[in-house]
């Protein structure tokens, strides 16, 4: 049996369009640890309590639940099908398609180098094409620190359903690179979030995700001014995203990995299937091998060509930190 479809209303909503004072907003939500939920509801509860605001919040269950944390297998059997951006199903929807919003919040994790399979799975549902068609979203990236290939590819889901991107807000862990590779995963398969062996604590700081209310303030203040109705981002000026274009490299590496041992691993057998077990541990080892050496020589390569790369970084990392950018000129207007 498909788990039931749930949804969240701040106020009744249907169909039919609103006064012209209210405006409505739809934020799409999975979150497989609850780190990123708590990042969205500190962005939703500014216009959650605004009256003028009408609020649908949609979680987006897929019909076979992802755990956590992920068994060890479980976890690395997810990859092929993530890489492929081949998605399990979702659970029914609350939503037809016919609803109208002036503003969507789109919140996602990174699986693999790619947006989650959820969120994959709505931006591929007929109902997103109907429901997304010259809307502006806003999206929340919450995850390790390797995004840029993900949110390209989910760039090209949104140009699909002909959705306007207006901004983006990217939230990484403050960890070191090398430190997460470790981190991460043994808090996703062991639910082991403290840090061990020296190494921080894996995910989010706190401050971080308290930080991210002032996104919501600024879209609320946004939306009063009619602003999402243009065509410039409405969270300039507030930090929300930095863009690390020397892991442009190793992300590249690691998309064409993952998707060359996932087509291997595909034709093995469906996800769970027995057949693609052997496959997994020796991409599992593999992965290790190449963390711990590619990765360090790429990042040192690098550094030692860092002068004669400046100019391509500084054009990647303006190309990857648009449309909201990195500045923080308007930041004192909105924090606590």
């Amino acid at each position: 049996m498909p788990p039931p479809v749930t949804s969240s209303f701040s106020r009744p909503l249907d169909p039919v369009a609103a006064p012209r004072n209210i405006k409505r907003v739809l934020v799409l939500r999975y979150s497989q640890s609850g780190q990123l939920d708590q990042v969205a509801e500190q962005i939703v509860a500014p216009l959650r309590a605004d009256p003028s605001i009408r609020l649908h919040e949609e979680t987006l269950r897929p019909l076979r639940p992802h755990p956590f944390p992920w068994p060890f297998l479980t976890f690395f059997d997810a990859f092929p099908e993530s890489a492929h951006m081949k998605p399990q199903p979702l659970a029914p929807l609350s939503l037809t398609g016919d609803e109208e919003f002036d503003l969507v919040i789109l919140p996602y994790q990174v699986w693999f180098l790619a947006p989650s399979q959820p969120v994959t799975a709505f931006l591929k549902h007929p109902v997103a094409a109907r429901l997304l068609e010259g809307k502006p979203v806003v999206t929340v990236i919450g995850c390790r620190n390797m995004w840029l290939m993900a949110h390209e590819k989910l760039k090209g889901m949104l140009d699909d359903v002909g959705a306007r991107l207006i901004d983006n807000v990217v939230l990484t862990d403050p960890g070191p690179t090398l430190a997460t590779f470790f981190t991460t995963p043994a808090w996703l398969i062991w639910g082991r979030k403290r840090g061990f062996w020296g190494m921080p604590d894996a995910g989010l700081s706190s401050e971080q995700i308290r930080g991210s209310a002032r996104f919501g303030r600024a879209l609320r203040d946004a939306l009063h001014n009619d602003q999402e109705r243009g065509t410039q981002p409405l969270l300039a000026g507030l930090g929300a995203v930095q863009a690390n274009a020397r892991l442009l490299i190793s992300e590249k590496a690691g998309t064409r990995s993952f998707f060359l041992w996932g087509k291997l691993i595909m034709a093995a057998g469906a996800p769970g299937a027995w057949q693609r077990k052997p496959l997994l541990l020796l991409y599992v080892l593999f992965l290790l091998v190449l963390i711990i050496t590619v990765v360090p020589v790429s990042l040192s390569l690098q550094a030692l060509l860092r002068p004669l790369l400046r100019g391509w970084l500084t054009r990647m990392t303006a190309q990857f930190e648009c449309p909201s950018g990195s500045a923080t000129d308007r930041s004192h207007l909105y924090d606590d």
